[in-house]
């Protein structure tokens, strides 16, 4: 599209450690959900674009899976996720939780200081933060990285956010815009379904299931009268996980299904049938055809 005169578009990352808010961020900023969100660490796993347009300004938030150690091929292809973005983007958001800086962040800075981008750091959930303990937070990170900003906040809070995306535009270089005003995110409805099974699972189980899970998409069929039939495979790592996902009767399969079904239906704005199966593929985070297969 040709460049509007003073009009500005640009790209923002949006990394951290795991569970730290990132999504949360994302679905606020966007004022939708765009990304799926659940308290349990590495929720998101592939890079997920937001598509914002405000009056003389087009931003597209990168948001990106936590940053942590791989223990598998799948959290090495997640950690490339975020690696790569940082040379797609204009502007950087570090965000971290409200406790004082932990080892992980002090890595995510050291990459940070080999990266010629802005950075601007955002500290969430200050609303559990003693307000005399939040100035010795922002200081001691001050004087870690030359961030451009350095922004409190608490990610539900829209004031806050509107702060944030003020001080974001001051970074926004000049440009074209990138997508059309309808386009909110790149993300094709068959991939955000399998998300939202995903996140439905991950909302109903604990301990090891949620990281050991993988949705797949095997058939999308839309009907003559307009309803949508969504088969999908449920992929664990070991029987015990299939037991528990499907749950006692089928009972939680079930809650499962239907939570998710309500979702795709507001999403698409149709009438889904939805049957969900559960499938072992033994230790499929480090097959690399499974991996490939899934888009990771």
């Amino acid at each position: 599209m040709t460049e509007e005169t003073g009009f500005k578009s640009g790209f923002v990352a949006i990394i951290g450690r795991p569970n730290v808010g990132k999504s949360t961020l994302l679905n606020t900023l966007m004022g939708e959900k765009i990304s799926i969100v659940s308290s349990k660490p590495q929720t998101t796993r592939k890079r997920i674009r937001g598509i914002l347009n405000i009056e003389g300004a087009q931003i597209v938030f990168v948001d990106t899976p936590g940053m942590h150690k791989p223990l598998h091929k799948l959290g090495e292809r997640m950690l490339k996720e975020v690696t790569e973005s940082l040379d797609e983007v204009d502007v950087i958001i570090f965000m971290i939780d409200n406790e004082n800086r932990r080892r992980a962040d002090l890595k995510i800075i050291e990459m940070l200081k080999s990266v010629n981008k802005p950075v601007i750091l955002v500290i969430n959930k200050i609303d559990l933060i003693k307000k005399p303990n939040l100035l010795p937070i922002i200081d001691d990170f001050r004087k870690l990285h030359d961030f451009k900003e350095i922004i409190p906040i608490t990610t539900k809070e829209q004031s806050a956010v509107q702060l944030l995306l003020k001080c974001l535009l001051k970074y926004i270089p000049a440009g074209p815009k990138y997508y059309e005003d309808d386009i909110i995110t790149d993300q094709y409805i068959r991939s955000m379904a399998g998300e939202i099974i995903r996140e439905k699972i991950l909302q109903n189980t604990e301990e090891e299931v949620p990281h050991s899970v993988a949705v797949d998409i095997t058939n999308w069929l839309e009907r003559d009268d307009g309803t949508l039939l969504i088969r999908a495979e449920i992929l664990v790592e070991r029987d015990g996980q299939k037991a528990i996902i499907i749950g006692a009767k089928g009972t939680l399969i079930k809650k499962i299904g239907t939570s998710a079904r309500m979702e795709i239906e507001e999403l698409t704005g149709k009438k889904v049938f939805l049957d969900l199966w559960v499938k072992v593929k033994k230790d499929w985070r480090e097959d690399e055809k499974i991996l490939k297969e899934l888009g990771y």
